[in-house]
């Protein structure tokens, strides 16, 4: 979770949506929580259970997708959307399923491209509806206690596609 650090040997179960290949849910892991992810890509989550194995840790990893995941009503102390970018109808209802599924003082990292970052060779959506604002996203999370918001570049170093100055937007934010 590059947003913020999670506390070590986490107070209970973490929600990681749109994981990819698995290392904000085996980083998480190994700091004692119980993660459920989950994600679209069998591919990916064959890597992140994988990735999970060679770390010697547990993660529940569900094939699913957006509109169709189990969000459980206050079921997880902290979920992470770390670079889970949608077009604008999709964001909306992931954070709402988001939301709704922390528990009372839990916890939302997000981090993501800014809006700042459209024409940047470093990656992240070519769509300007796809990158995050702080206006956007105090619209979409209206309950939410800030507890971090910065808008900072940042280099990336993580494979061919996401190399060089990038323009982020991080938020951490309590459910109360």
């Amino acid at each position: 979770f590059r947003a913020g650090p999670l506390p070590q040997g986490g107070p209970g179960r973490v929600l990681p949506p749109g994981e990819g290949e698995g290392v904000n849910a085996v980083f998480a892991a190994r700091l004692g929580w119980q993660v459920t992810a989950f994600d679209f890509s069998r591919a990916a989550r064959e890597k992140a259970l994988a990735l999970a194995a060679r770390q010697k840790v547990s993660i529940q990893y569900a094939l699913a997708e957006l509109r169709s995941f189990p969000f459980e009503a206050e079921a997880f102390d902290a979920a992470g959307l770390i670079f889970v970018h949608l077009p604008p109808e999709e964001r909306r209802h992931l954070h709402r399923q988001v939301w709704q599924s922390l528990a009372r003082g839990g916890t939302l990292f997000l981090e993501g491209f800014s809006k700042a970052q459209l024409g940047r060779s470093s990656g992240g959506p070519k769509r300007l509806d796809m990158l995050f604002s702080a206006e956007e996203l105090w619209e979409d999370f209206p309950e939410a206690d800030l507890l971090h918001r910065a808008e900072t570049n940042t280099e990336l170093d993580e494979g061919p596609y996401h190399q060089g100055t990038a323009s982020v937007i991080q938020w951490i934010a309590k459910k109360n």
